[in-house]
């Protein structure tokens, strides 16, 4: 009888306990909160802020590069591939849901090719995206770990969108990374632009030399217009900041000067 009791007692324990929204499900109903894999408590962006980031910039470049993002509502990341805008701009946006200063983060791209077509590609659309989201999945996997970033993903605390389905949403409570900037259209990146709201952090990253869309290229064109415009920073990169290797950055240099 008593036995019973006991368990009546834990039955209506689990049957009152409420979800927090900041909870994420996975396939056996086991709990992960995102919340508890935050070492920092929340805060606002500032240029005042002082605490421990999740990374640790490589070189006064990155340095600037992040500071930017903490304190502007729209950054341009401009420069040659291995300069870490990627996976910086990753990581703030990281930090950013941990402080719970946003609600999800937003990655997208145009899904353009690098000179050669794929062709078909099988599966649902999170499969058909993996080509071009792969990078970002990585390094938030190496951020989060796998559960928790899959159970971000099936909340929508985590979203990858190609850049075509962007027309008609507003960007609220969100850090938005825009990556391949340099392979949209001067309208495409004008649709983009305009759907940031108040609430929104956003990045476009880009390599101006290496686009795959001939001269059309409209990241340039956004730069050049934005220059001067409060809460927009532009950051530029060098080839002395590629931090990838420094075969790369021998390699680029090469390409620069031939």
């Amino acid at each position: 009888m008593a036995r019973h009791s006991r368990n009546r007692g834990r039955s209506t324990s689990k049957k009152s306990r409420k979800r927090s929204e900041p909870d994420l499900y996975d396939n056996d109903g086991v709990v992960i909160d995102i919340n508890a894999f935050a070492s920092h408590p929340p805060v606002t962006y500032s240029s005042s802020c002082n605490h421990h980031p999740l990374i640790q910039a490589r070189n006064p470049a990155q340095g600037h590069y992040m500071s930017a993002i903490r304190t502007s509502q729209l950054t341009f990341g401009l420069g040659p591939a291995g300069t870490g805008k990627t996976f910086c701009a990753t990581a703030m946006a990281v930090e950013a849901l941990e402080r719970r200063d946003i609600e999800r983060i937003i990655f997208t791209r145009p899904a353009v090719e690098s000179g050669e077509s794929l062709g078909f590609l099988p599966g649902k659309l999170m499969e058909k995206l993996e080509p071009w989201f792969g990078t970002f999945r990585g390094y938030l996997t190496d951020f989060l770990g796998r559960g928790v970033v899959e159970c971000a993903i099936k909340n929508e605390r985590i979203v990858f969108e190609p850049l075509a389905y962007m027309r008609g949403k507003t960007f609220e409570n969100a850090f938005v990374v825009l990556d391949e900037a340099q392979n949209c259209t001067r309208l495409q990146l004008k649709m983009f632009l305009t759907r940031i709201g108040e609430c929104a952090r956003v990045v476009i990253n880009g390599d101006t030399r290496q686009t795959d869309i001939g001269n059309g290229s409209g990241l340039v064109d956004a730069a050049t217009r934005l220059h001067g415009l409060d809460n927009v920073y532009i950051h530029e990169f060098e080839t002395g900041d590629i931090v990838r290797s420094k075969l790369v950055r021998d390699i680029i240099q090469r390409y620069e000067t031939g």
